[in-house]
Order: C-alpha cells, then structure tokens, then sequence
C-alpha cells in the first residue's frame, strides 16, 4: 500500500479528534490541488474541490480504504455547514439592497422566470422518473433546479470586460434576487416536508404563514440590519482595537444564521441577509488606519472552511449509483431541465439586452445547488430521505455540467454581441 493510500487508511481508521485532524490536513491540501488544476483548464476551482471529494467517496471502488466513517462524521458536517454559512454570507457582502433594486423591473422579471421555470420542469422531471414518491420530493427537486451561482458568472463578466454591460447588469441582479426567491423557495419547501415528516399537514392558511414568516424574516432582516450596521461597526470602530470589525461581522453572520433557524429557515437564509446589510462604507475608517478590507479578512476562514463544504458534498456521491437502471437518464433529463429552465429568463429580457447571454448568464448552479441538495439529502420523509443518493447524485451531475458549460458558452456569447469591452460599448449603458 502505498504513501497515500496509508495517509487515507489513518484517516479512516483513527478516533474521532484524530481522524478530524488528518482529514482536514488532507482535505484541504487536496482541494487546493485539484482546484487549481481544473483552473488551469479554464474551470472554476469550486468543480477541483467537488471532484476530489468525488474521488475520496469513491476510493473503495479501485482497492482504497472507506472514508465511510468520515462521511459520516458529526464533527465534519459541523466543519462543512460553517463553510456554507460563511459562502452564503461572503456573497451577500457582494451586493446591497441597493444593488438589487438598482435595475429595476427588468430584472425582477428575469428572476422570476428563472425560479418559475425551472421549477416546474424540475417537478416535471420528479415526477416522470420518480412516480412512487411524494410531491413534495418532487417540488424539492425543483428547488435544487431554482438556484443560480452569482459568483461563478460575475467572475465571467469580470474577466471578459463586459460587467458594465446592460446584459450584465440584469444578470447580476436578476441572479441575486433569484438567490433570494430560491432561499425563501426552499425555506417553504422544507417547512411543508418538516410538517408531514411529523405527522401534520399544513393547510393553504399555515403555508401562507411560512411565507409571510419568510419574506418578514429577509424584509426585517435587511432593514433593521441596515440601521443598526453602520452604527455598530461605528461604535466598534471607536475601540481602536485590531480585528474587531471581523469579529463583530462573523458575529452578526451568525447571529443572523441563528435567527433564521429560529424562524424555521436555513442558516444560510440569515447568512446571506446579514452580508447584504454590511455594506463598504461601513468600514471606510477601518481602511483608513490600514487594515484589510473585511472580504480580504474573511479569505483565510473561507479558504478553510468553504473547500471542506464541497469536498464534503462531493464525497456524499457515490458512483455506484450511476450504475443503477434509471439514474443516468434522471442526471441527464434533470440536466436538460436546469438548463432549459433558466434559458427561459431570456425570452422576458427588454429590447436591446442580448437574450442568448442573459439566459447563459443565469445557468450556472454552483455552490447554492450543492447547498439546497444537501439540505435535501438532511430532511427525511416516509423513513427515507428528501434526496435520495441516487438524486443526490443527479443533481451533482446537474451542478457540474451547467457550472462547467457556463464559463465558455457565455464568453462565446459575449463575444458573439461584440460587448466584451472595458467601459461598455454599444448599448452599454445601464438601466
């Protein structure tokens, strides 16, 4: 056996602390590997760190020790949860409220046909291929398919000089309040299934209530966040005492998650609401006397936590599954559903907005796909769960195909529009 092979058999076969601590030495080291070989092929990082986790789940199949005992680590999916708290809340530190009504109607159409549409394909898929089980397996299959990845097309945009564009301007916002629509989708989702899990049904009158419980709690959240925001880190800032503004951040993200459990949504749902609030100018005098812009701050957490999310989520699918009769087809239909469904967001774009690049820019799923089917594979109806492995599975296969095609098919098409150009260009100018 070699090097490796011993490293991976520690891991698997030492106590709980131990195996923790071996498991984060080769997690991390891994993903990083992995992640940038895939940059170097023109991918993002997030599909190294996802496939490496795929391998480490699959090890058995070519001789190498189980990893099951980390898999199914507490400790580890502790480790795992924080890492997608702390992603969600880093992508609400990319926009602001202001941000997301900036473009208006536009892209509040688009965001709507990108929820919509893909969820009731989704459903359609659920249903075809999956006829023995519950709806609501069924519409939480099309709430995986809701979701939009804002950090992987924003860093498209970026690199091909076309974020000042029109098309760029409603993918941006659009994408930011299709995360909103998606989180507060699956907040209902999960509440319905929670329900039935114990035994209750819920009528029209109590989904109504998740809802107005939902919206009240991301509506509150923002605007008590955004009063009270620039007054805290104020005060905090008057300490004159280094690190203080990541701390008193870290604490709001995660007092912000906890509040949103206790309203019965995910974490992430308070994550994400917490990093819209804080928004630069909160911290202009914590840059001033020369310390790091708070997302520099947050990169050394991210860069520890986030890699062992997806790795966790890769390592959660096992290939054997796509061996089962059915299940290739299911990846592929869901696939094609997910893609569909969010090319439709381009038939609602204003005149003058390229549609083909609108609807590319809306495809990728990304880490808040990852995300909602690993609430999913949690939630347990029946004695069996929500996402089965053999769904788990297909929708990871959905994640990576629609965030690997995304990257070159969308630059292809902004070439193709000829506004790939710093500053803007024709019909550069924004709504």
């Amino acid at each position: 056996m070699d090097s490796i092979s011993l490293l991976l058999a520690a891991v698997a076969g030492h106590g709980e602390h131990a195996r923790i601590l071996l498991a984060l030495a080769f997690v991390l080291v891994g993903a990083k590997l992995f992640g940038a070989l895939v940059e170097r092929l023109g991918q993002p990082a997030v599909l190294g760190e996802l496939l490496f986790g795929v391998l480490l789940g699959n090890l058995a199949l070519f001789g190498g020790p189980s990893l099951a005992a980390l898999e199914a680590s507490e400790t580890f999916a502790i480790l795992a949860e924080l890492g997608a708290i702390l992603l969600l809340f880093e992508v609400g530190l990319e926009s602001t409220p202001k941000d997301m009504m900036a473009v208006g109607m536009p892209a509040t159409v688009v965001a709507f046909a990108g929820v919509v549409a893909p969820m009731a394909l989704g459903f359609g898929v659920g249903q075809l291929m999956l006829p023995g089980d519950s709806w609501m397996a069924h519409a939480f299959i099309g709430a995986m398919l809701a979701a939009t990845s804002v950090g992987i097309t924003a860093r498209v945009l970026q690199e091909a000089k076309a974020i000042r564009t029109p098309s760029a301007r409603i993918i941006l916002g659009a994408a930011v309040i299709d995360d909103v629509l998606g989180l507060v989708v699956l907040a209902i989702i999960a509440g319905v299934i929670r329900a039935a899990a114990a035994g209750t049904t819920l009528a029209a009158s109590d989904i109504l209530v998740i809802v107005l419980k939902a919206l009240a709690f991301l509506v509150g959240a923002i605007l008590v966040g955004s009063y009270l925001s620039p007054r805290l880190f104020r005060r905090a800032l008057a300490l004159r005492s280094q690190g203080v503004v990541l701390a008193l951040a870290l604490g709001l993200c995660f007092g912000f998650a906890w509040l949103a459990m206790q309203a019965g949504l995910a974490a992430i749902v308070g994550a994400f609401a917490a990093g819209l609030v804080m928004e630069d100018v909160h911290f202009e005098d914590h840059l001033k006397r020369g310390e790091k812009p708070l997302y520099e701050s947050l990169h050394a957490l991210t860069g520890l936590l986030v890699p062992v999310f997806f790795v966790r989520m890769g390592l959660l699918v096992h290939v054997e599954n796509f061996v089962k009769p059915g299940v290739i087809g299911f990846a592929a239909l869901l696939t094609v559903a997910a893609m569909v469904g969010k090319w439709t967001c381009g038939l609602v774009v204003p005149r003058g907005v390229s549609r083909l690049t609108v609807g590319l820019g809306m495809m990728p799923r990304g880490e808040v796909g990852l995300i909602f089917a690993g609430i999913g594979a949690a939630l347990v109806l029946e004695g069996h769960p929500v996402v089965s492995p053999e769904t788990y599975a297909a929708a990871v296969f959905m994640v990576v195909v629609t965030t690997m095609a995304t990257p070159p098919l969308l630059l292809w098409s902004l070439r193709r529009d000829g506004r790939a150009i710093a500053g803007g260009g024709p019909g550069a100018s924004a709504y």
